[in-house]
């Protein structure tokens, strides 16, 4: 499994909300560019950027941070957030970003969503699900910067796709994200079980390697963490097996 770390760009700077909440947001003083090449230092191959404005308002106010971390050429970068027409997609794929992120519109666009699918390619294009679990503990998938429930699950919402050529989809819980709670590793178990073709990127509490190992022995392809490696909260040599230039 690969260990993706996570940068949330709000205003240019790096922040993490607490389970999507933009009031409950928390800043870091480290910028951008330093957390790239801190993170290239590590082992890591890839960077994943969320452009929280984007993703609330459509906004481009992140994307010349954006431009500035394709240019350093250390990692690749997967980015999401408010890509929901084909011209965003393709102008941040011009950008130079290894993969983009789609959010919000592989619920609501599904039939446009298969043909960037086609047109960029399986491996350009990553699908993302934010789901919170119903009270019978199905997940069910939150559009619009968690703002709104679908009322679609996960299975649904993936199964949208079958036929189509996809190979990426990330996975938060939206409940456990920026908590340090710990992953909801049953979910992507259920998930890798259900579709076992798919690459799934996990997402939400991580807090530690057990972490790590545990959603490696769950079968995620890689996973996402944002506030622990922020926070220095996981020891380098704890990260070693999950980082593969480490």
């Amino acid at each position: 499994m690969r260990l993706i770390p996570a940068i949330d760009l709000r205003a240019g700077r790096c922040v993490r909300l607490m389970q999507g909440d933009f009031d409950a947001e928390t800043r870091y003083d480290a910028d951008p560019r330093s957390l790239l090449i801190k993170y290239r230092d590590y082992g890591a191959q890839w960077l994943h950027v969320v452009d929280l404005d984007a993703a609330r308002d459509g906004s481009t106010a992140n994307r010349p941070v954006i431009a500035d971390l394709v240019a350093q050429k250390h990692l690749q970068l997967q980015v999401g957030g408010g890509l929901r027409n084909t011209t965003a997609v393709a102008q941040m794929l011009d950008l130079g970003v290894a993969r983009v992120v789609v959010g919000s519109a592989a619920v609501t666009q599904i039939d446009q969503v298969r043909t960037w699918l086609k047109h960029f390619g399986a491996q350009r294009v990553t699908l993302a699900f934010d789901v919170r679990l119903d009270e019978k503990g199905t997940p069910r998938v939150a559009t619009h910067g968690w703002r709104e429930l679908s009322g679609a699950s996960l299975w649904d919402a993936v199964a949208h796709y079958a036929g189509a050529d996809l190979v990426h989809v990330l996975c938060t819980d939206v409940n456990r994200d920026g908590t340090l709670s710990g992953p909801n590793v049953g979910l992507y178990q259920e998930a890798v079980k259900r579709y076992p073709q798919i690459q799934w990127q996990a997402s939400g509490g991580i807090r530690d390697a057990r972490d790590l190992r545990a959603l490696t022995d769950a079968g995620a392809a890689a996973a996402i963490s944002g506030r622990a490696l922020l926070e220095d909260r996981i020891p380098i040599e704890d990260l070693q097996a999950f980082l593969p230039n480490g």
